[in-house]
């Protein structure tokens, strides 16, 4: 069964206004990372907002976990490109804090603090962050920042994990170390993940499928397999067919763009 399905979906952000998307239908299967690139303003940060319940379609369907979505989803864990971490609390904290909201841990929070922290900590030593526990954003690297966001993004054992754009304003050494960092992460413990994107390198690098949507109103125009072996490595952003896929998806955006 698919995990996450759109089955025709399209949507007008005002009544009678002009579709925002048109016609979508993905399919996206457990544990599987797909993901969506496109032009700007072509809806892509639209299905993020349709899959965690913040909005609703105008027309067609959203299934989440085979279950019609149908408000705010708790299996949802999610990152954008600013990191948004909390600026009055330290690393440790803003961590911590969708334990503070999402069930059944915000139930046991005070009971379970000791391990839930125990859990935090670990994960921030997973992403490289130990030692900077205690520190505030403001006395992070955008880098960190980011890692600290992903942890935060994953620390409730999400199953579906969402990313906007999440290594956007971050230089290219950094972003590229943060694939590898991503990829790891999924491998040790899968999780289905939707990932949008300019960058077409790293969406070959970092998915399984990759998903091309039109100009306004946005549609899918092709459906494009990696099929590049895991784990991969930087070594392979320099394969001929890791070029090869990156290559098919730069015409195909080329095309849209000339439309």
């Amino acid at each position: 069964m698919d995990f996450v399905k759109f089955e025709n979906v399209s949507l007008t952000y005002t009544e009678d206004g002009p579709l925002a998307i048109d016609g979508i239908s993905i399919d996206v299967r457990e544990n599987e990372f797909v993901a969506v690139v496109g032009p700007s303003g072509c809806g892509k940060s639209t299905l993020m907002k349709l899959v965690s319940g913040l909005r609703e379609p105008s027309n067609g369907y959203v299934y989440l976990n085979g279950h019609q979505v149908g408000g705010p989803q708790k299996c949802i864990g999610m990152a954008f490109q600013a990191s948004n971490l909390l600026p009055w609390r330290t690393t440790l904290q803003n961590v911590m804090l969708p334990l503070e909201i999402v069930e059944p841990y915000r139930s046991s929070l005070r009971r379970e603090h000791a391990r839930y922290e125990e859990q935090a900590r670990a994960l921030l030593a997973r992403v490289g962050l130990v030692g900077y526990e205690d520190k505030f954003p403001w006395e992070l690297s955008g880098g960190m920042q980011q890692r600290a966001s992903i942890c935060r993004a994953l620390i409730h054992k999400p199953r579906l994990l969402m990313l906007d754009e999440p290594f956007g304003a971050l230089d290219a050494f950094t972003r590229e170390e943060l694939w590898c960092l991503l990829q790891d992460l999924w491998i040790d413990q899968p999780f289905t993940v939707i990932l949008v994107t300019h960058d077409l390198r790293e969406a070959v690098f970092l998915a399984d499928t990759v998903y091309v949507m039109s100009k306004r109103p946005g549609k899918i125009i092709l459906k494009k397999p990696i099929e590049l072996s895991r784990p991969r490595t930087l070594d392979a952003t320099y394969t001929e067919a890791f070029a090869s896929d990156v290559h098919v998806l730069r015409e195909q955006i080329g095309r849209v763009r000339q439309s």
